[in-house]
């Protein structure tokens, strides 16, 4: 796993970058939140939707909810970039919308849109 720090005079970002699935459940979510936090002071996570299972993609599971929550309680923000299309739930569709509209985890196609995401919140 590589963690790039990006620094500007408000705030701290990391991008995190890895070949492998790092987002299993919710204690590798927290695990990985906590790692960025330690090494870079960064509350604000940038990573490739190819490092989330495929489980946190199915509602049913609660695997997203759950790391949403977590994410909220400990004031971490996340942006997860990557192809969306192949997903025809609704539900889903629901809560990635609904998602993009908070101020806490969003889904955005390119690494640069989801840097720019959390830069732009405050």
């Amino acid at each position: 796993m590589n963690i790039e720090h990006l620094k500007t005079d408000e705030m701290d970002i990391a991008v995190v970058s890895s070949e492998d699935v790092v987002i299993v459940d919710t204690q590798s979510a927290l695990d990985l939140a906590m790692t960025v936090k330690y090494e870079t002071g960064a509350s604000r996570i940038v990573i490739d939707k190819n490092m989330v299972c495929g489980d946190f993609f199915i509602l049913s599971t609660g695997i997203a909810g759950e790391i949403l929550q977590k994410f909220m309680n400990y004031h971490v923000k996340m942006a997860v970039y990557g192809d969306y299309s192949q997903y025809t739930s609704k539900p889903l569709k629901d809560f990635i919308y609904e998602s993009n509209q908070g101020k806490d985890f969003f889904f955005v196609s390119s690494k640069e849109d989801a840097i720019q995401k959390l830069t732009e919140i405050q």
